[in-house]
């Protein structure tokens, strides 16, 4: 149920991290088109992050006050770097407030929960990575000096983990099952069988057949294959002689066990970490080979790993205007409208040939608000759609379910010439390539004879008798015959020999034959400071759209005499 994880992950768990991203689940919804709907699904993906966890057991005390300060378990602790652990002989320095939080910070991290139990002699704990959301101690009728500690924990999914930290009595058998029953008897009533749960501690039992385990079966699994150390040993008290210790985890819990990996090793049932036969120790640095032999030191550490479901989030895009079967016409204004989940930013583009090839309307703009206002092109077609996706995952994207038309007047409608892209800061060093594009919107062909271009020093060119612009074409003014690219037919020379356009802003203006202006327009050093890239209307083709670096409305530096795409006019 946890949501996000902030805490830094050792290296170790950023290996496991690595391998656990490998089961990313991403799901996105499709298919083929029926009743105009399925395709209002593909803009949404699933992901859900497989979430590693290390549960491990430790009774790891050593030197002769049952206390975690000789130092050798916390070096343990640091080289094995569990999420979660169920301690036993919980005790460090004069057992404050402030030097148990210490003892936490120094050995796992000041990000961690930590659960003791209080007034025992040789108290019982949990520590975890993830929030302790509830925490308790359940009695033990069968001893004195430690109860059994529980605590909710808020693993990441939608299950909860309970664990328990227990410390079984060494006397005999049957009190340890007595103890086992109790425990049983609390789980069952307060545990959720929903939830996962773990077991986990110091059992004292002398082997694997002890009623205490048998018992116990019935809230969790105590079947083989056993964690073992790196020559196979599955025993845990000091000599290594009996199975003492144990993380016993329940049937949801235990399917998603995993190999506990461990540097370059692995071991496929869990590991007892005796840090006397470890190799390559230098792997759970800086635990030392003398640690597991250290002077009264109790018992051999478990540990099991786990790959649990992580939060799955949906993030989804549907394309709500234009859907298909629009009718809209060329130089009118109308809303692109969406609706957005788990999505800050999105890119919103269209198609005038049913997606062959796409023309960028804004590379980022706020998911929240649903709307971008588009002046349609003035370019009859009945392919076009629009296309909207995550700004920073195209994998998350949803285009309209039909094609759409796009009509021009057929009644001689007037000419519409406007200044579409400028190419003020040519490749290089040569003013030949230097350009201005015009575009005709309208729906007749414009009359350009005797039509001049003119920069803030003056006119650059002007148009010779008999030229025409089609509606719905381009034509381009480039400063010499030498920077036309080969095969671009609707471009000609400026007359006055070079364009001239300044590198640090200047005014670029378009009049009429009888000297009235027909567009004109100031740009910054800011659209003209990047060598080889030119500035063009945003929508492309759009008379009174913004002016904005070519790159921020296609994958192109310019596009002289095509549209931004590449496309043709």
């Amino acid at each position: 149920m946890h949501k996000t994880e902030t805490s830094s992950r050792y290296p170790l768990l950023d290996r496991r991290l690595l391998a656990a991203a490998l089961s990313l689940l991403l799901a996105a919804c499709g298919g083929a088109q029926q009743d105009g709907q399925a395709d209002d699904l593909q803009g949404t993906q699933e992901a859900a992050l497989n979430v590693p966890l290390r549960l491990m057991a430790a009774n790891i005390t050593s030197g002769n006050l049952q206390s975690y300060d000789p130092g050798e378990g916390i070096r343990i602790f640091k080289g094995i770097k569990p999420d979660v652990v169920m301690l036993q002989e919980f005790n460090y320095g004069d057992n404050s407030a402030t030097a148990i939080r210490g003892f936490v910070d120094s050995t796992f991290g000041t990000s961690f929960s930590y659960y003791r139990e209080g007034g025992a002699q040789i108290p019982n704990g949990i520590i975890s990575r993830y929030p302790i959301i509830a925490s308790g101690e359940w009695d033990d009728t069968q001893v004195t000096n430690r109860d059994f500690s529980w605590a909710r924990i808020d693993v990441p999914g939608p299950k909860d983990l309970w664990v328990v930290s227990v410390h079984l009595l060494t006397s005999d058998a049957a009190t340890r099952n007595t103890e086992a029953t109790n425990l049983v008897n609390l789980i069952k009533a307060n545990i959720p069988t929903g939830d996962y749960l773990a077991i986990g501690g110091d059992f004292n039992t002398s082997s694997r057949t002890e009623s205490c385990l048998t018992t116990f079966s019935q809230v969790v699994s105590t079947a083989s294959p056993y964690p073992a150390d790196r020559n196979g040993n599955t025993n845990t008290n000091a000599s290594r002689a009996s199975p003492y210790d144990h993380v016993l985890v329940d049937s949801d819990l235990r399917a998603y066990q995993v190999a506990t990996v461990i540097g370059s090793s692995s071991f496929s049932a869990g590991l007892v970490a005796d840090t006397r036969v470890y190799s390559p120790i230098s792997e759970i640095s800086p635990a030392l080979s003398t640690d597991s032999g250290a002077t009264n030191m109790q018992h051999m550490a478990i540990v099991k790993d786990f790959s649990i479901p992580g939060d799955t989030t949906t993030t989804g895009i549907t394309v709500t205007s234009p859907n298909g079967g629009e009718s809209w016409a060329g130089g009118s204004s109308h809303a692109i409208t969406w609706t957005a989940s788990g999505v800050t930013n999105v890119k919103v583009e269209y198609t005038l040939n049913g997606g062959t090839s796409w023309t960028v309307l804004t590379s980022s703009t706020a998911a929240s608000t649903g709307s971008y206002t588009w002046t349609v092109p003035s370019t009859a077609t009945t392919t076009a759609k629009v296309r909207v996706s995550d700004a920073a995952n195209a994998a998350v994207t949803d285009s309209s379910n039909a094609s759409f038309t796009l009509t021009t007047s057929t009644g001689g409608g007037a000419a519409v010439v406007f200044i579409n892209e400028i190419m003020a800061n040519e490749p290089g060093s040569d003013v030949n390539a230097e350009f201005v594009e015009l575009v005709n919107s309208g729906g007749t062909a414009a009359d350009l004879s005797g039509w001049t271009l003119s920069d803030a020093a003056g006119v650059k060119h002007t148009f010779a008798s008999g030229t025409s612009l089609a509606a719905g074409k381009a034509i381009v003014v480039f400063g010499g015959a030498s920077g036309i690219p080969t095969g671009l037919t609707n471009a000609v020379a400026c007359t006055s020999g070079t364009l001239a356009l300044g590198n640090s802003g200047d005014t670029v203006t378009l009049k009429s034959s009888a000297g009235t202006t027909v567009d004109t327009t100031t740009y910054a050093s800011s659209l003209a400071g990047t060598d080889g890239v030119s500035m063009n209307r945003s929508p492309d083709a759009t008379s009174g759209a913004t002016f904005v670096l070519h790159t921020s409305v296609s994958s192109l530096t310019s596009s002289p005499g095509t549209r931004a795409s590449g496309t043709a006019f």
